[in-house]
């Protein structure tokens, strides 16, 4: 086979694959809707982290050195985004995940890229155009929407959950974690990078979870529970970034990139296949602006930002 042919196979293999990132970064939405009542948010991130962080481990070995080199050399670094992306980004989807629906975590979680945009224009000195700003109004109008469902004219009657506040705090928190990513820069490939951050991400949750265990309430460590962290270790974690990195190789950042919006639309067909949660229009609309949004956001030619980061969630 020639090497153009074989280039061409590739490209179409890496076509096909790149479906499989939303629908594998959706599990672990789902997860957090299962998770109550089988495992703690704490314990499952916890868990979900160190099996990520040993499989990364494993496959980075050939820059072990490099990753424990940035780990000693910048520890409060690593602590940091381990903070942001493994613990907020975590637990608290976890947490979010007790009181909201799956597709509300995935709609309020879809606004983090507008989030990254505001954040380059404030602390990065970008500049945000004309068409950014109306995408920046709409995804937050979209978030609104979702929150309150809908109920503009009753605002005052609207229940609101402490999921969405928990899920918006994660959005925010992943705004951070890329964007400290872009001022930290690394010699290290991707997949140390993220290696180096797992293990930052396990030391953070590691206070959290030992005192989850110690309160009467927490369940006990189950084969289900366990389930749960590797799953959403090996297919959020693991599999959904090693497919972006091989498939961004091939096809480029920015074909690659976009697919990532298309995780709020997998989510609502998981969770009304899996879970029975139903679609209301708030949902349609919601989730349009915000869609809507981040396509103005992060279309070509405006900021840095218009690169989606590699996610983790």
């Amino acid at each position: 086979m020639s090497l153009d042919a074989l280039e061409l196979r590739r490209r179409r293999q890496a076509a096909w694959v790149l479906w499989l990132i939303p629908l594998l970064w959706s599990t672990n939405l789902l997860a957090a809707r299962v998770a109550p009542g089988i495992v703690s948010p704490h314990v499952l991130a916890f868990g979900r982290w160190l099996i990520a962080a040993c499989v990364l481990t494993y496959l980075a070995r050939g820059e072990i050195r490099g990753v424990f080199d940035a780990l000693r050399t910048h520890p409060l670094r690593y602590l940091v985004l381990g903070a942001c992306g493994m613990w907020i980004c975590g637990a608290w989807v976890y947490l979010a995940g007790q009181s909201t629906s799956a597709m509300n975590l995935s709609l309020i979680y879809s606004s983090s890229p507008v989030m990254i945009a505001l954040g380059s224009v404030w602390w990065l000195g970008e500049r945000l155009r004309w068409h950014q700003a109306i995408g920046v109004a709409a995804a937050l109008a979209g978030v609104l929407h979702v929150i309150v469902q809908g109920h503009w004219l009753r605002l005052g009657e609207v229940v609101l959950v402490p999921g969405d506040a928990w899920v918006c705090a994660a959005a925010v928190a992943w705004a951070a974690f890329a964007l400290l990513q872009k001022r930290w820069q690394s010699p290290l490939s991707a997949m140390a990078q993220l290696t180096a951050m797992a293990w930052g991400g396990v030391v953070v949750l590691a206070p959290f979870t030992l005192w989850e265990l110690s309160l009467s309430s927490t369940p006990a460590v189950s084969w289900q529970a366990i389930g749960l962290m590797v799953v959403t270790g090996l297919l959020p974690g693991v599999g959904a970034y090693w497919i972006y990195s091989w498939t961004q190789r091939i096809l480029g950042a920015s074909r690659v990139g976009m697919t990532l919006y298309l995780a709020p639309l997998y989510s609502a067909g998981v969770a009304w296949a899996v879970l029975g949660e139903p679609i209301g229009m708030h949902h349609l609309w919601g989730g349009l602006l915000i869609l809507g949004g981040v396509a103005l956001v992060t279309q070509t030619g405006g900021t840095s930002s218009a690169q989606p980061p590699k996610r983790v969630a």
